[in-house]
């Protein structure tokens, strides 16, 4: 199917980091843009790319997060995942992360981590250059926090990041992560 809309498809090992860095490897363009499957781009994307790129301050950027449902409770996360990307500089991988080739180069790709990979290229990000947020938004969605739990979801990312500061491999956090994720689609199918 992709073959036929003119993608081209290439084979990489089966963990996300690894997925990523060939597909920047195999990319032809100066600017890589990293986008989820459950994630569309706003329209005109390309141009707002251009746009941030073009600054000065530039290092990399991401798009503002929306993300599809009408639950208060997301709605909250969005706010803070926007002002957290904002004035902390630190947008995750649901928001479109974009970069020059060069610099993603410069600074190694993602790290060959089964979980945070998004989350440790933009730290790494950060200390080269500003990490501009987008206002136009990407649509993200709601899946995994209304399978989950909207709550029990925030409240497992909030403890794989402290986690991962108070040194815990992210071979562990990854188990760990898997391990609650189970429990809870075990819980929610009941």
């Amino acid at each position: 199917m992709a073959k036929s809309a003119g993608v081209r498809v290439i084979r990489a090992a089966p963990s996300k980091a690894g997925q990523m860095n060939a597909g920047a490897a195999a990319a032809t363009g100066d600017m890589l843009l990293f986008l989820h499957a459950d994630t569309r781009l706003p329209d005109n994307f390309a141009r707002h790319v251009r746009t941030a790129a073009s600054q000065r301050q530039f290092c990399a950027g991401a798009f503002s997060l929306s993300i599809d449902s009408n639950a208060w409770g997301l709605r909250f996360i969005e706010k803070v995942a926007n002002w957290r990307s904002r004035y902390l500089q630190m947008p995750y991988g649901d928001q479109a992360l974009f970069v020059g080739r060069n610099m993603f180069d410069k600074i190694g790709g993602f790290p060959d981590f089964p979980i945070m990979e998004d989350f440790e290229l933009i730290r790494r990000l950060r200390r080269r250059g500003q990490i501009i947020l987008l206002p136009q938004p990407v649509h993200t969605s709601a899946r995994r926090w209304l399978k989950f739990g909207i709550f029990k979801t925030w409240l497992l990312n909030q403890i794989v990041i402290v986690g991962y500061f108070l040194g815990i491999s992210p071979r562990n956090l990854c188990r760990l992560y898997r391990r609650e994720k189970g429990a809870g689609s075990r819980q929610n199918s009941v």
